[in-house]
């Protein structure tokens, strides 16, 4: 009866053991039906599957720029942050082995030699004993194993499997961020690019202008107030020009550091960004998918989960730990006695141990895990609630940029008409050079802006793409 009350209470323990940690926490988050700002833009999305272990997509591909898919082959390989990154999964895969170790029996050999000389009392003997030195030579194996009552052992498994998993996350979310801003430089380059052309162009056509003013000076039909306004936009135009070219240097440096690279060992050559540039349409999808596919909302959730594990984990210093060792070998006065059958020795044993008092330490340990996880609670709702502001803010951008850049397009026709106009009215001396340059200059400045319009197409696309986690899947169906 004494020993079924026993197997009762053990049973009872173990169950009390597996309640440690806390129930998964609820983040209370509202999860919208659709993105507020995702009318504008069409397309349709594929309702998403659980698939944060998989690597993302080669997003950038859509792109289809052959240039665009070797530097993020570089960036890959050789960016220092994302080394970094890598070398930090590594080591929680490491830190997770040496937690699971935990769950297996521990067995050590040992062998070794030890001289020592007693005192009498130590002995037994009188004080004026003559006790020599001893020599004892020894050689055993020994194990040691925790018996798991109370899921301390699983609990900082547990944990240490999340904390990899929130590690591996953030390698994805870097990865991630490393492509869209290798993209985003890329094409921002692009489009300065396009730029500098723009302005070369137009400073050339200044300096001819400059020139045939300057001989219809000398021929008497125009004063020399047109020749001095003809100076002046060429000058402006040149100095916007090498102003241009030093913000294309600097965003050639800043792709460099991307790529790993220092600045004065990489060049790219200029490669405007035409009119026509592909920019893939990115359909907008469902709020829920982006809780699937968001690497940084999946480490989040990742440290929450390990939180969660270490308040269980504190909570079980407070019950017994059950130790179970073992040990066994020889040892003798004599190397050549070390392994006979006499000098064998062993020793088993138990011993389950308990804390009575601890000057509250436990308490402080279990407030502090507890608290840890109400952050974490805290911060991942914060990481749900920025993924769903990122997606809007860049749906948002992307649909008042194509709105912009197709209003624009138009309003480029007609600039270069009207330039052309008054450039004709101008040489038949029907309109003043003021009113030709006014022209000029509005033509240039709307140009310039559906130049950037373009780049700030394709660089939204990268935001937005970047935004939904890196990957989509449209349903063609």
């Amino acid at each position: 009866m004494s020993l079924f009350k026993l197997s009762t209470l053990a049973v009872a323990l173990v169950m009390a053991g597996c309640a440690t940690a806390p129930p998964p926490p609820s983040a209370n988050i509202n999860v919208p039906a659709s993105y507020k700002e995702a009318a504008a833009l069409q397309g349709t999305w594929k309702a998403a599957q659980p698939a944060e272990s998989q690597a993302r997509g080669a997003w950038w591909q859509a792109f289809n720029d052959p240039a665009l898919n070797q530097l993020e082959q570089q960036a890959e390989a050789a960016n220092p942050s994302l080394a970094a990154a890598a070398a930090r999964v590594k080591a929680a895969r490491a830190t997770l082995d040496v937690n699971r170790a935990d769950r297996l029996p521990q067995l050590n050999l040992s062998a070794g030699v030890t001289r020592q000389k007693y005192a009498p009392a130590q002995q037994g003997l009188a004080s004026d004993t003559r006790v020599p030195p001893a020599t004892v030579w020894n050689a055993g194996l020994g194990a040691s194993y925790e018996v798991d009552l109370f899921q301390r052992v699983a609990n900082s498994v547990n944990a240490a499997e999340a904390d990899a998993q929130a590690t591996e996350a953030t390698y994805r979310s870097v990865l991630l961020t490393l492509q869209a801003d290798v993209a985003q430089a890329y094409f921002q380059l692009r489009t300065l690019d396009a730029e500098v052309a723009l302005l070369q162009s137009t400073a050339k056509l200044r300096e001819e202008t400059l020139r045939l003013i300057e001989k219809r000076k000398a021929a008497g039909d125009v004063s020399e107030l047109d020749v001095t306004r003809a100076r002046t936009d060429w000058s402006t135009t040149k100095a916007e020009l090498q102003g241009l070219q030093g913000d294309r240097a600097l965003a050639e440096h800043a792709l460099a550091l991307l790529l790993g690279q220092a600045p004065a060992a990489f060049s790219f050559p200029p490669q405007p960004l035409p009119s026509d540039v592909l920019v893939p349409q990115v359909p907008a999808g469902l709020p829920s998918a982006l809780l699937e596919r968001r690497p940084d909302v999946a480490a989040a959730q990742a440290r929450m989960m390990a939180a969660t594990a270490r308040v269980g984990q504190a909570r079980s210093a407070r019950f017994p730990a059950l130790m179970l060792t073992a040990q066994g070998g020889h040892a003798s006065y004599e190397l050549k006695d070390l392994f006979d059958w006499s000098a064998r020795s062993w020793l088993t044993s138990a011993v389950m141990s308990l804390p009575l008092f601890d000057g509250g330490r436990n308490s402080a340990n279990i407030a502090r895990a507890e608290g840890q996880l109400d952050e974490s609670v805290a911060d991942y709702r914060q990481s749900v609630l920025s993924a769903f502001g990122d997606v809007e803010g860049k749906l948002s951008s992307l649909t008042a940029v194509r709105g912009q850049s197709e209003s624009l397009d138009e309003a480029v026709v007609a600039a270069r008409r009207s330039a052309e106009l008054a450039d004709k009215r101008y040489r038949a001396g029907e309109d003043s050079y003021l009113t030709l340059i006014d022209t000029q200059r509005s033509l240039l400045a709307i140009e310039r802006q559906a130049v950037q319009l373009r780049g700030a197409w394709a660089t939204s696309t990268v935001g937005l793409i970047r935004a939904l986690g890196g990957s989509w899947s449209v349903d063609k169906g």
